[in-house]
Formats: C-alpha cells, structure tokens, sequence
C-alpha cells in the first residue's frame, strides 16, 4: 500500500482528511493536491508526483471511506456506479479541507494543481463541478463523470449542477484499453468543457494503471500552465 521511496512526512490527522505536507521549507510555492485511487493510501501518488514536480510542496491526503487494505474518497455501488449523498458530504468536506490546509502552509490554491488518479480524479472533478473556484488546475488520470441527477433518464451531459468554471484548467488523460473507466472519458470531457474548463484531453495506450507516460505529460502541460501564469 506504500508507495516506493516515499519521502518521510508525518501523518497529519487534526484538519478532516488526514494528510502528509511533502517538501515544504524551500522557496518555491508550485503545489500539488494529491488524491490516490482506490484501496491504497496517501503515499501512492508521491513517487508520480516527484516525477512531475520535484520540487513542488505536496499534500498528500488520505480518503475516509475504507476499502480493502487501503481508503477510497467515496462510496461504491458498483465499478461505474456511486453514492450519490456520499459524494456530495466528502466532497464539501474535502473543500473546507482544501482552504484549511493551503491557509495552514501558506500556499495559494489558485496555483495549486490537484493531480487525481480514479477515484481520486472523479473527487477532484466532483469537487469542480459541486464547489467551483477552489479548483483552478486539474490533472485528472483515468477519470470518469460520477454526479447524478434524480431522474435516471436524463443524459449524462445534463447529470451536473450549473458550476461555472471559466477560467480552470483540466488534464483529462484516458487509458486506450481502460475497458471500465475509459469508455466514460469523452463524457467528462464534454462535461466540464461545456461548464467552461479549458481543457487538453489525451488518450495513451496503457488501462487502468499509470505510470510514466502520465507522469511525462503532465509536467509537459504544467510547465505550460506556468508560461501562462508567467506571461
């Protein structure tokens, strides 16, 4: 469940997600949000974050539903299927949580980037749509839509509150063989573009799993997120 050559950091428990504050004390501000997949922990994405942003400030947060040996951010119904109330408690939890803990470590989240692996990445996109202008950078790794509407005939584009989200960024990169998540992609994609993210969806041939070719490019698209801050 831990994640390889995970830099040491205590476990955080006093704000409501417990968490690990990676890399502070330096002088750049870059941070990251990471939010784990499900049935590990907090540490997982750290080794693909260092990838990514060596130098960046990360906070490492740990989800509160427990799964397996590990956590997951909210609960399951079935593999595409999820609790709807329990999307909407933990996700308005994990947005206290967010402006608690960046105001904690003097960070700006308006140039944090939250980098979401599944589960993970469907909380960051929960978060977007349920909460927009926390959320200004989104790298989202093997995502899929989750909020529902009560009438189940309704189609999936319609399925999300009027957020508006002009002026968010939103990486979006799909599994070309992700049989149960990819199929969904195109959906988010449309999803959040019409809310008004800008986005730069990818597809690369690999599942369910991340790896390199993930962490690559995501620090190719953040390096020109900063450009853009920078210009």
């Amino acid at each position: 469940m831990m994640g390889d050559s995970v830099e040491n950091g205590p476990l955080v428990m006093d704000l409501a997600f417990p968490y690990r504050l990676l890399g502070a004390g330096g002088s750049r501000r870059e941070c990251l949000f990471l939010l784990h997949g499900s049935g590990v922990d907090e540490t997982t994405l750290v080794p693909l974050a260092r990838q990514i942003a060596p130098d960046a400030v990360l906070i490492a947060a740990r989800g509160r539903i427990p799964q397996e040996d590990g956590f997951r951010w909210f609960e399951r119904i079935t593999p595409t299927r999820f609790e709807q109330k329990n999307i909407v408690a933990e996700t308005a939890a994990f947005a206290a949580f967010a402006g608690e803990a960046a105001k904690r470590h003097g960070l700006e989240l308006a140039r944090a980037t939250f980098l979401g692996y599944s589960n993970g990445a469907n909380l960051v996109s929960s978060l977007m749509l349920l909460h927009p202008g926390i959320v200004r950078g989104a790298a989202l790794l093997r995502p899929m839509p989750v909020l529902e509407m009560p009438e189940p005939e309704m189609p999936v584009l319609d399925q999300a509150p009027a957020a508006t989200l002009i002026g968010t960024r939103t990486l979006i990169i799909a599994g070309a063989a992700d049989e149960t998540y990819g199929p969904f992609a195109p959906a988010l994609v449309t999803l959040l573009s019409r809310h008004g993210s800008e986005i730069d969806a990818r597809i690369i041939p690999s599942g369910h799993e991340i790896g390199e070719p993930d962490a690559a490019i995501v620090k190719q698209w953040l390096a020109g997120q900063a450009a853009i801050q920078r210009s």
